[in-house]
């Protein structure tokens, strides 16, 4: 991976300095003479009081009028281009050109004849200097939507262009809207929004950083103010708890996966109001990095002490704040895909603070399975060597039936347009900044490099030996964290996940296996052709099953009147 100096404007004007990496050899652009998208900051922003910004300009194609361009930014939506800017002073001007970075087509020079929407964005960067004295340069306001929809962010209105094969695009477009900070979900009888500065991750980042949750409240909260509650967290990127959602229009969504077991956010409020659900406190965890929406719940090099800070301000915070019974036992973690890899890790870093898990289709738990990538036996991420001549790009995802729909190569291009230096705001940037070392200039090291797929071994070591390796870290404490852990463990994963995820819950099972203990974990699998949504139960039984699983694990004398109360134990 190189830079390059793209193109400058007119004669006369301050130049700021856009930089983007090279396009894959793969699509090497044919040669246009001139030509781009010219970027203009509006005079009319000094008055934010910025004299340069700096961050990374994403130039937006698409075909359609509505939605706005920049609204359809992700792996499968709008054409990209994106080069990283500083020094951009209002009235001032850039030029992405040909060697900006595209996705899913590589640069400005292959785009197909057609008539195009285009709209730019400015994806702010502050400059932070971090405890551990790097200087580096990070989204400005983290937050739990994509970085190009984050507040303090400048777009511009969107432009109509047609673009001719042959002929160089030249497009203008004016940076002069400032993107709101998104209002908080109001409160409600049910819910209630929390959001604390964390000095502990401020300290770490050099500027505030914020935890929150969507709280969702059980019934007869308020009229018995002496009553406590177990509370469960769930660690699925802040969202409504459950989808909870007293509307009965929900009750059509179809966006559930058929089979899938999941409830409408109006089956659940519906059960969730009964008198015989338990009573639990249910709080939506919500924890972005500068690096991603989620910060995996772990002390990161790269992240920041993100486990600590939960355990020591926000869970206490939401405790006290809730009336939860601030006991072990009475703490179950919850989460899917990602939140699923942060169940895990919570409860196997914790043993003695979290009193169970329930973990459905966890990102990757053991890295020789990475989806299909053993980290530590393949030398490349992007191709998988077939006999001794032929090679196919990895996978990455597969719908139900097995059909590819994406490969890893494909992944790194979609990130490394969207941001250099692990900014590139999706999956694989966050694992390289969650399980990965810092580099010497303050960014993520990637565990392979992202133009090659060539894997660095001294990264998968690093991973394995700092205790991100999910398997590999029980395997090797398995002495001491055995018992504090026996009975606490739920693993549910679809056979057919659409990620591959299945494959790293077998290697975690097997290992536990291997250890001779039948009843340390539960494993139960989707099948026939049950992807990645897939869960054994509804939303409300699985809380039942949680239910149960506090109620027997409480010690002799605790306040059980949240179980009598809601006519749970009638079901038993």
């Amino acid at each position: 991976m190189f830079r390059i100096l793209v193109s400058t404007i007119a004669t006369g004007l301050a130049v700021a300095s856009v930089v983007a990496t090279a396009a894959p050899a793969a699509q090497t652009p044919v040669a246009r003479t001139s030509g781009g998208v010219r970027v203009t900051l509006a005079p009319q922003l000094s008055s934010t009081g910025t004299q340069e910004f700096l961050g990374r300009l994403i130039v937006v194609f698409s075909r359609e009028s509505t939605p706005e361009p920049r609204l359809g930014i992700k792996f499968t939506g709008n054409q990209i281009f994106g080069a990283d800017v500083t020094g951009l002073a209002p009235g001032k001007s850039v030029v992405v050109g040909a060697e900006a970075r595209g996705y899913p087509i590589a640069s400005l020079t292959l785009l197909p004849t057609g008539d195009y929407f285009v709209q730019a964005v400015l994806v702010r960067y502050a400059e932070v200097t971090r405890a551990d004295g790097h200087r580096i340069r990070v989204p400005a306001h983290p937050t739990r939507d994509s970085i190009a929809l984050q507040e303090g962010n400048l777009y511009s209105d969107v432009e109509r262009v047609h673009i001719a094969k042959g002929v160089p695009p030249t497009v203008q477009l004016k940076l002069m809207h400032v993107m709101a900070e998104p209002a908080p979900p109001a409160d409600t009888e049910w819910l209630r929004t929390v959001r604390i500065k964390s000095e502990i991750l401020s300290k770490f980042w050099g500027m505030p950083i914020y935890l929150g949750a969507r709280v969702l409240l059980p019934a007869g909260f308020a009229e018995h103010p002496q009553q406590r509650y177990p509370i469960v967290y769930l660690l699925n990127h802040g969202e409504q708890p459950f989808g909870f959602d007293p509307d009965p229009k929900t009750g059509n969504e179809d966006w559930l996966g058929e089979g899938s077991n999941v409830q409408t956010g109006y089956e659940f409020y519906q059960t969730w109001k009964s008198a015989d659900m338990p009573r639990f406190v249910v709080a939506s965890i919500y924890e972005a990095s500068p690096y991603w929406l989620e910060a995996y719940a772990v002390d990161s090099a790269n992240n920041g002490p993100y486990g600590q800070a939960l355990t020591e301000e926000l869970l206490p915070y939401l405790e006290k704040q809730f009336r939860a019974l601030d006991k072990p036992y009475a703490r179950i973690v919850e989460g899917a895909s990602t939140g699923g890899w942060e169940t895990l890790a919570l409860q196997l870093h914790y043993p003695d603070y979290f009193g169970g898990a329930w973990v459905y289709n966890p990102d990757p738990i053991s890295f020789h399975h990475w989806q299909l990538i053993d980290i530590y036996q393949d030398t490349n991420a992007h191709r998988v060597r077939v006999g001794g001549w032929q090679e196919q790009d990895r996978p990455y995802r597969r719908t139900v039936d097995g059909q590819v729909v994406a490969t890893v190569p494909e992944m790194d291009r979609f990130e490394t347009a969207m941001g250099s230096h692990g900014r590139g705001d999706s999956q694989l940037d966050i694992w390289f900044a969650t399980y990965g070392p810092v580099g010497a200039d303050g960014y993520p090291v990637p565990l392979w490099d992202r133009e090659s797929g060539t894997i660095h071994p001294e990264v998968a070591r690093y991973m394995r030996d700092h205790g991100y390796d999910l398997t590999a870290y029980l395997d090797s404490h398995w002495d001491t964290l055995h018992g504090p852990l026996s009975g606490k463990i739920n693993i549910i994963n679809g056979e057919m996940d659409n990620y591959y995820l299945n494959l790293a819950v077998y290697d975690f099972e097997a290992m536990v296996r291997r250890h001779g203990d039948e009843h340390f974990a539960r494993f139960v699998y989707g099948r026939p052709r049950k992807g990645h949504n897939w869960h054994h139960v509804s939303f409300s039984e699985m809380l039942r099953e949680m239910a149960v699983h506090i109620h027997r694990n409480a010690p002799a004398g605790e306040d059980d009147r949240w179980w009598a109360q809601s006519g749970a134990a009638a079901r038993q």
